[in-house]
């Protein structure tokens, strides 16, 4: 509980928590006089700035670390916790600290900022356009704020995005999953980037995942309905765990009735190979822990015969979990059994615009991870109109929003940092400035705390009020699993 990263962080440049300012450790900042306009516009946060402070001699330093004292003899606040560490160790130490976060991380240039986007083969081609567009545009856009080589007279922290052009490099994949990390490491030595934004998959992101892990490259935002969950994660941040998520909004309305009233099995539908296929998994192992009888039945092919068939050993008192494509649904020919619970997968399905036939609609809930569309209008009308002011068309317009988001996003927060340009650190600024913005796109609303790397975390479980093309309604209340 008292390791420095917890407080410093990574980066060793500090956190504000509440009332609480956590200093940078790093050797610039500790090594150099904490006074005047030049140390205090090069600290990673102004509330950093410890006034008149004397620059730390190794003595000094190691003094602070051991008794928590600073150069001038005034105590550190009670979070601060004491270490009784020999000379070598403190020696060890000091030494790190004084190369911790040094120079701009590569991808860094004078004047540009190196950026990829990552696109896997089996990413729909109209949402690889819908992003594409975005992207261009919004480089193109962002370089309009560049100054050239000659910086302000007065420089601020606003001013410090147009110290830099941002470049974007176009990572295209080919073959399969299994063959990704290598074509990555071999475009990273080419083009060395600071930084992954956005990004498209049609199916696994987990390659893309581990390779931005080991490379230590952040990864914001891309455009996944499968991410890849891990504990030991820092540099990929998701807008949330997609069809991971939904399947535990189902586990949470399967547990909801009273123990009379459940399900007596859970009867999942999805083509195999498809993300349906890991959702189920994730349901089946939230519904086995609640004690609930389980039966998957993968499709080979998505035709009416084939889906017939799935629904056709179900009974009464059965639950029916559809993750199923849009196109999947309009071959759904036979009426829902009796007395059944339906609930099927907003993401895959096409979420208001589901094609969800007659006879189903009465009957089934439909998981929907982002903000009702009726309260989603208002915050759609800011990235929608830069679209129309920029020309964009709209051919997908989550895929384009969220990547609007994801670009915004990353601007706002490197106006934040100034010229400390490190990895370590936009990750870091993006947790704490997160859950601030206005403008969230379908989200209700986006927030990380620290090691959090899905920045929106529940959902709705929704009904149809009539045909097809009527609005939807709530049928549970926010759900955060």
């Amino acid at each position: 509980m008292a390791a420095c990263v917890n407080c410093h962080r990574r980066s060793g440049l500090g956190m504000i928590e509440g009332q609480t300012v956590v200093p940078p450790v790093t050797g610039k900042h500790l090594f150099h006089v904490g006074e005047g306009r030049d140390a205090e516009m090069a600290l990673p946060h102004p509330e950093a700035k410890s006034a008149n402070r004397a620059a730390y001699t190794q003595v000094t330093l190691a003094r602070a670390l051991r008794e928590g004292v600073n150069p001038e003899g005034r105590r550190f606040a009670f979070l601060m916790p004491r270490f009784a560490l020999d000379d070598t160790t403190m020696a060890l130490l000091i030494g790190y600290l004084r190369q911790l976060s040094r120079g701009p991380s590569p991808g860094v240039g004078v004047d540009t900022l190196q950026f990829a986007t990552i696109i896997t083969p089996d990413a729909d081609p109209v949402k690889r356009r819908a992003m594409l567009s975005v992207l261009e545009q919004y480089f193109g856009r962002e370089n309009t704020f560049y100054h050239g080589e000659s910086p302000p007279l007065q420089p601020s922290r606003t001013q410090a995005r147009a110290q830099h052009r941002w470049q974007l490099h176009v990572w295209t994949l080919a073959g399969g999953p299994e063959s990704w990390e290598t074509q990555l490491h071999e475009r990273l030595h080419r083009e060395p980037v600071f930084a992954v934004i956005s990004g498209i998959s049609g199916s696994t992101w987990a390659p893309v995942h581990r390779f931005c892990e080991s490379e230590s490259i952040p990864c914001l935002f891309p455009n996944v309905d499968l991410p890849l969950v891990s504990q030991q994660g820092f540099y990929t941040v998701y807008y949330s765990k997609g069809v991971l998520l939904e399947a535990e909004l189902i586990a949470r309305a399967l547990e909801d009735p009273p123990p009379a009233e459940r399900a007596r099995r859970v009867i999942q539908i999805f083509r195999s190979g498809d993300i349906g296929a890991d959702a189920a998994a994730e349901l089946q192992a939230l519904a086995t822990t609640a004690g609930l009888t389980t039966v998957n039945r993968p499709l080979q092919a998505s035709t009416a015969a084939a889906i017939a068939a799935a629904l056709k050993v179900t009974a009464a008192g059965d639950a029916i979990v559809l993750w199923l494509r849009a196109e999947e649904l309009t071959q759904l020919r036979v009426a829902p059994p009796d007395g059944a619970t339906v609930f099927l997968s907003g993401i895959m399905s096409g979420l208001e615009h589901a094609p969800l036939p007659e006879a189903w609609r009465g009957v089934a809930r439909m998981t929907f991870p982002f903000e009702l569309p009726s309260q989603r209008a208002t915050l759609l009308n800011y990235p929608i109109g830069w679209f129309t002011l920029h020309n964009v068309p709209i051919l997908d317009a989550r895929t384009q929003v969220d990547t609007y988001i994801a670009c915004s996003v990353v601007a706002d927060t490197f106006g934040l940092m100034l010229d400390n340009f490190l990895r370590d650190y936009l990750v870091e600024r993006l947790e704490a400035t997160l859950d601030s913005r206005l403008v969230v796109g379908y989200y209700s609303r986006l927030g990380l705390a620290a090691g959090q790397r899905f920045a929106s975390k529940g959902g709705y479980l929704v009904r149809f009020t009539g045909p097809s093309g009527t609005p939807i309604a709530a049928a549970s209340e926010w759900l955060v699993p």
